[in-house]
C-alpha cells in the first residue's frame, strides 16, 4: 500500500515535471511583441512624390529580385548585397516622362555615405523615335538588415528650381 501511494506521487511528480518543462520551453520560443529574429511585417512606404508639375516615382530594392537579362541589358551586377535605386520623372499634365538632373546621397544608420551614381536609361519604340520612358538607376552595396535612407535631388528639364525627395529601405540578404 504504501509502495504504491510512492509509486503514484512520483508518477504525478514527473508528469507536473514535464508539464511545467514543456510550458517553460513553449514560452521561451517567444510570441507576438517578443524580440524575435524574424522582423515585424511593415506598411509599404511612399513611392512617388508630387513636386509640383512634375511627379516623381523612386524604388530601391536588392539586385537579386532582378531578371537575369534586364541586369544584363543594363549592365548590372544580381546580388543580396546590392541595393539598386530606380528614380523616373513624369509631367502631371500629360502623364509622359520627362529628362532631369537625378543626383543621390544615400547614408545608412551610423552615417557611412553610400556612393551611388546614377545614369539615365531611355527606352523607345524600335518602328519610331518616340520615347515611351526615361528612368535613372544607380546601386550601392548593403549589409543584411541595413537601413540606406537616400536623399534625392530632381530637377526636370524646363524647371527652375531643384525639388528634394527623402525615403528610407531596409535590405535584407540572409
Amino acid at each position: 500500500m504504501v509502495y504504491s501511494d510512492f509509486k503514484k506521487g512520483i508518477s504525478v511528480m514527473i508528469r507536473r515535471t514535464l508539464l511545467l518543462s514543456v510550458f517553460a520551453l513553449a514560452s521561451a520560443c517567444g510570441g507576438p511583441g517578443d524580440s524575435a529574429d524574424i522582423p515585424e511585417a511593415q506598411p509599404a512606404g511612399a513611392t512617388s512624390a508630387d513636386i509640383g508639375n512634375h511627379v516623381v516615382h523612386f524604388s530601391a530594392q536588392s539586385t537579386d529580385q532582378l531578371p537575369p537579362a534586364v541586369a544584363r541589358e543594363y549592365n548590372i551586377v544580381r546580388s543580396k548585397n546590392r541595393a539598386m535605386l530606380n528614380v523616373s520623372v513624369l509631367r502631371k499634365s500629360d502623364n509622359l516622362p520627362v529628362a532631369a538632373e537625378v543626383t543621390v546621397n544615400t547614408v545608412n544608420l551610423t552615417g557611412q555615405l553610400k556612393n551611388i551614381t546614377m545614369r539615365e536609361i531611355r527606352e523607345g519604340r524600335e518602328d519610331s523615335d518616340e520615347v515611351v520612358a526615361i528612368y535613372y538607376i544607380g546601386d550601392t552595396t548593403v549589409a543584411n538588415r541595413e537601413i540606406l535612407v537616400f536623399d534625392i535631388s530632381i530637377k526636370p528639364d524646363g524647371e527652375e528650381k531643384t525639388a528634394a525627395v527623402r525615403f528610407k529601405r531596409q535590405f535584407y540578404s540572409d
